[in-house]
């Protein structure tokens, strides 16, 4: 008998990667304006790809709806490494945060599909904190260590200011005034 040997699990296909990432694009805005109930047919139908391949990516409603929310907490992690050794430490601080308020906004928006996962958003949130909390930490800690930014800073105050701006704001315009923050924010970060 022939001994299996064991490797690293199989990298997806370029196509079915493909496909997934459309799906979840796809998913999302769906989401975003129909809700949580949404036809998984219609996304995959939009989406160009067969119902059983969505069901092959996504074998339930709340596997997809959380998938979702998960590709865009990595896609706020991934920008923060990839910010990180091209763009100037102030400038990319600025261009996270500006993009924290975005990921904000979606949040706001797919919350109401959120809440319909077993369990509630709670484990998903918990999770996410996390990466955030860790991308800020690096982008603060690398442009603190390049003088553009002054020592007492902390990532948890700047994080808590943006967070806290999309809560208080309760009209369609807080996320122009989220935006303006990030600019005080960057502004009273730097040295006297």
């Amino acid at each position: 008998m022939k001994k299996q040997s064991k490797s690293a699990p199989r990298r997806p296909r370029s196509d079915a990667q493909r496909n997934r990432e459309r799906i979840l694009e796809v998913a999302k805005a769906a989401f975003t304006r129909h809700g949580a109930d949404t036809s998984l047919e219609e996304i995959a139908k939009q989406a160009g790809v067969g119902v059983g391949t969505l069901y092959r990516h996504f074998p339930t409603r709340d596997a997809l709806i959380e998938a979702v929310y998960r590709s865009e907490v990595e896609k706020l992690a991934a920008a923060a490494r990839r910010f990180g050794p091209t763009i100037p430490p102030i400038d990319a601080l600025r261009a996270w945060m500006l993009l924290l308020v975005d990921y904000i906004a979606a949040k706001h928006i797919i919350a109401p599909a959120l809440n319909s996962v077993a369990g509630g958003p709670s484990r998903l949130y918990a999770d996410s904190r996390s990466l955030i909390q860790g991308a800020l930490e690096e982008l603060v800690k690398r442009a603190k260590k390049s003088g553009q930014v002054r020592r007492d800073i902390d990532a948890s105050d700047l994080l808590r200011a943006v967070i806290g701006v999309s809560y208080v704001g309760s009209g369609g315009d807080w996320q122009q005034s989220a935006r303006r923050l990030v600019d005080i924010l960057i502004a009273g970060s730097r040295p006297a």
